[in-house]
């Protein structure tokens, strides 16, 4: 019974196979049209893997910091959309502190300041009128208090406590300084950051991102120095941790019932939700999803031409077929297989450019695209939707074959 079904389906495949490649033979019969038509596909792939790529690094960007951090809730101020917005007073932790269920109650805090290249204090007097600076996000705790779960900063916690003392991001963009060359021959690297020396005690890995060159780690008294001691007073994120065996939900709920509605209390899931719901709604990402969805569209456009004009060339053959006894259904499948051909076709040099275009990016513009599989997935998905829009409007000419015609 079961070898049955197995039986007619191989049948059925081979049957398949062993029928002439019209669909291929139809295409492969002008090669100059055909090598045009696998470019155009291309030239559509690489637009959409583009877009979709700076889309995909504008996102992973705002998810580097709540990632990295070590905690079971996490509090914001309810009138931030994102962690950059955020700020509250600090007495809220303490009374955070204090809930059943709360081991700890830490903060950190984010700001931004300018950073000058180490290389150009060396200048002459003229030379530094001019000095440019690059943007650099500042992220301070009480190093008592980690709040990373990044080893590398766990690892050099006692730097942080020394006055003007920070850790930099070696993933930092060149424009910022090769600060993991400095600091491998001097060990030490002195700069100024938002008008206040500062000196490289360490470095770790987190990364940059469209708004921001670098991220400069620091405790919260020297986070007071830089930007006044009053900015202790108000906290980005507050993270929690909690006792154990404690039941997340139960704390949440107390949470909210003791502290004020100016705060939210959110699970590391929904803070990175946040996150993303935030950059959904900024410009860039709009213009990102624009750009993609022109390249679908000019996708369509030259895949729907070629296959287009292909069958207008061929009527008289479909015709023909008509009259032996062909369906329009049969002969639909044939326009189908013929998308599917450029599709699969198109792809791969596509693809291979796009990787080539991810690598230049990310080494000579630095901004940190990769090709990941789910990039890969959705544009391979979209390349084949585009081609079979294409093929399903081109049928429509198809339909017009008659074989009466043939006969005047």
């Amino acid at each position: 019974m079961i070898m049955k079904p197995i039986y007619l389906l191989l049948r059925k495949i081979n049957s398949y196979l062993r029928r002439t490649p019209v669909a291929w033979l139809q295409l492969s019969h002008q090669k100059i049209r055909l090598l045009v038509a696998i470019l155009g596909v291309a030239f559509s792939i690489i637009l959409i893997f583009t877009q979709l790529g700076l889309r995909a690094m504008l996102f992973d960007g705002v998810n580097l910091l709540p990632e990295n951090l070590n905690g079971d809730l996490y509090l914001i101020s309810s009138y931030a959309e994102n962690i950059r917005e955020s700020s509250f007073p600090s007495i809220y932790l303490y009374q955070t502190d204090a809930i059943e269920g709360v081991a700890d109650a830490k903060p950190l805090y984010v700001g931004f300041g300018k950073w000058v290249d180490p290389k150009l204090l060396e200048s002459s007097k003229e030379e530094k009128a001019n000095i440019k600076s690059s943007s650099m996000q500042i992220i301070a705790f009480n190093p008592n208090k980690p709040v990373f779960k990044i080893p590398e900063i766990n690892q050099q916690l006692n730097l942080l406590s020394i006055p003007g003392g920070i850790l930099y991001d070696r993933l930092a963009k060149s424009e910022s300084g090769d600060i993991p060359q400095l600091f491998a021959n001097k060990g030490r690297v002195s700069s100024i950051l938002d008008n206040r020396r500062v000196t490289v005690m360490g470095l770790f890995s987190l990364g940059s991102t469209f708004y921001y060159d670098g991220v400069a780690v620091m405790s919260d008294w020297n986070y007071g120095q830089i930007q006044g001691q009053e900015k202790l007073k108000e906290v980005s994120v507050g993270v929690l941790s909690l006792e154990p065996g404690a039941n997340p939900p139960e704390v949440i709920r107390r949470i909210k019932k003791n502290l004020n509605q100016d705060l939210k209390v959110l699970t590391k899931e929904e803070l990175i939700q946040a996150e993303q719901d935030d950059v959904a709604t900024w410009s860039e990402g709009k213009v990102l999803n624009f750009g993609a969805m022109i390249g679908f569209i000019v996708g369509i456009i030259i895949v729907y031409q070629v296959i287009y004009t292909d069958v207008s060339e061929h009527l008289p053959e479909y015709a023909t077929l008509k009259a032996m006894g062909y369906e329009d259904r049969d002969l639909s499948l044939v326009v189908l297989q013929e998308s599917l051909i450029l599709a699969i076709m198109g792809f791969i040099p596509g693809y291979l450019a796009s990787y080539g275009i991810y690598y230049l990016m990310t080494n000579f513009i630095e901004l940190p695209v990769s090709m990941s599989m789910g990039i890969a997935l959705k544009v391979f998905a979209l390349n084949i939707l585009m081609c079979i829009i294409s093929g399903a409007i081109a049928i429509k000419k198809l339909r017009t074959a008659d074989p009466a015609d043939i006969f005047y």
